[in-house]
């Protein structure tokens, strides 16, 4: 087993309109000697921006913002900018993040070099309905009850005036580009997908994407496993690039009598091909033990969405129920050998 120090919350709400419900979910990037977080505020009502602040520690906030950072200014982000990831390639910040517009919740991309002025990118994952996603799939009979199971809400929703998409979140770059091309993971639920040989973003059309439905079965690099995360999974933290592969850091979700519950899983990719899973931790990274990880807007969650690598010691960030971030940290030459004993 892996020794985990959970170290404790290191953001919490405040009375600030904009994140009076609760701070969660951050990316987080280190530069220099300066820790950046930007996390997902939210407001009454569920409503989403990406408040800011600096660390000068892993645990020790420098600076915080009193007003968010990046806001709902399109329609297709109009309720919320949620759980945002980011990362550094070649001199461009790309921070990824969920909209949601009331009913579709989708990946979209800002992107910045400086960190300080964002120029919002727009949705770069398929809009594309359940019916569109089952006719492409079903062409090479690869579609299976448990999308139909996950996917086909359009029924649960009130409103018809405007198209129901099927939600494509979760999305995170690679730190850098494979081949000299851009790499992501993004999600449908319940595996995660990746996205691989994309020379600029310009390359996700219609037509690229309906190639990738075509052979989805491809595109598949995780899917539930263990007990801990049976019901789905996700992308969580960006890759971690190690000799031994690319380390993830991702969620398990498996339901309870008492709801669902999420932890923080560990997996490796290969480097060179990262569509091939090499080892996956049978038990849960971390899971909710702790009152702040138990009881909050939603019980029972540790979602890993950042992490900054000091030395041996990596320490991931984390929503903590949905209402505060906490940090937990561990021995990273530990969590490979680990991984070692567990390869496919």
């Amino acid at each position: 087993m892996v020794t985990i120090n959970k170290l404790g919350i290191v953001l919490e709400k405040t009375a600030h309109a904009f994140e009076c419900e609760g701070v969660l979910n951050p990316a987080v990037i280190k530069v220099d000697d300066t820790i950046h977080l930007f996390y997902r505020a939210v407001t009454k009502d569920n409503y989403s921006t990406i408040g800011y602040c600096q660390l000068s520690a892993p645990m020790e906030v420098q600076s915080r913002n009193d007003t968010p950072l990046l806001y709902p200014q399109n329609e297709y982000e109009y309720q919320g900018l949620e759980d945002p990831r980011i990362v550094e390639i070649e001199g461009t910040y790309y921070l990824t993040y969920t909209a949601f517009d009331g009913i579709n919740a989708l990946g979209a991309l800002a992107t910045s070099t400086d960190l300080i002025h964002w120029q919002k990118q727009g949705i770069i994952v398929p809009k594309i309905t359940y019916e569109e996603f089952n006719h492409f799939t079903q062409a090479e009979g690869t579609i299976r009850e448990k999308y139909k199971r996950f996917n086909d809400y359009r029924n649960s929703h009130d409103k018809q005036d405007r198209k129901i998409f099927l939600w494509d979140k979760n999305l995170i770059f690679f730190p850098r580009k494979i081949d000299n091309k851009f790499c992501f993971l993004h999600r449908i639920k319940p595996d995660i997908q990746i996205v691989v040989a994309i020379e600029k973003l310009e390359d996700l059309t219609i037509a690229f994407w309906q190639n990738y439905f075509i052979h989805f079965d491809d595109y598949v690099v995780l899917t539930p496993k263990y007990d801990h995360e049976v019901s789905y999974i996700g992308s969580g933290c960006p890759p971690i690039e190690t000799d031994e592969g690319w380390l993830i850091i991702y969620h398990g979700v498996h339901d309870t009598v008492k709801g669902y519950v999420y932890s923080a899983c560990a997996a490796l990719l290969d480097l060179n091909n990262p569509q091939k899973e090499i080892a996956r931790l049978p038990y849960p990274l971390f899971f909710p033990e702790k009152e702040w990880e138990l009881i909050g807007e939603v019980n029972n969650v540790c979602f890993p969405t950042g992490a900054v690598l000091e030395e041996d010691t990596l320490y991931i960030y984390y929503g903590a129920a949905d209402e505060r971030i906490a940090v937990a940290s561990l021995s990273l030459k530990e969590l490979l050998a680990e991984l070692a004993l567990n390869k496919n």
